[in-house]
């Protein structure tokens, strides 16, 4: 078997997501591979804009838009270049997890899926689908689903 080439991770944030980004970045050292790091992320409305800015004056920018995604993106690159990934990229996108992996996978060409567990083992996981194993039945490559909880 070959090994990978293109490596997609999500992440939002999460202690748990962030060891499944500590995995994906060990793989794709191993494999020589690029790592493409996800963070899906919903717009703000103009309402939460000025709730936000109203409780946080200049500060609002760090919980509206793209910038908490951006935040995440950042500290989630920083941990995969100390696990030893060495060509990693981040993708911010608008969109539920699912769809914005999906997205990612299909744009990149990638090989390998990496995402957590969370979610797997809750209730609302097996009654209505979760992340990990809807993004395993929709992706259409490789899946790596790491234990993070």
């Amino acid at each position: 078997m070959a090994a990978y080439r293109t490596v997609v991770v999500g992440t939002d944030g999460s202690d748990s997501s962030f060891r499944a980004v500590d995995r994906a970045a060990a793989v794709a050292a191993d494999s020589g591979a690029t790592l493409v790091i996800v963070c899906a992320y919903y717009p703000a409305t103009r309402q939460d804009v000025e709730k936000a800015q109203d409780v946080l004056g200049d500060e609002a920018y760090q919980v509206v838009g793209s910038a908490p995604a951006e935040d995440t993106l950042r500290s989630a690159q920083d941990r995969a270049r100390k696990a030893g990934a060495e060509k990693t990229e981040t993708v911010a996108v608008v969109g539920e997890p699912v769809e914005a992996l999906r997205k990612v996978v299909a744009d990149r060409s990638a090989d390998l899926l990496v995402v957590g567990n969370r979610g797997l083992n809750t209730l609302t996981g097996r009654l209505l689908g979760s992340v990990p194993s809807e993004a395993a039945r929709k992706s259409g490559v490789d899946v790596l689903i790491v234990h993070t909880t």
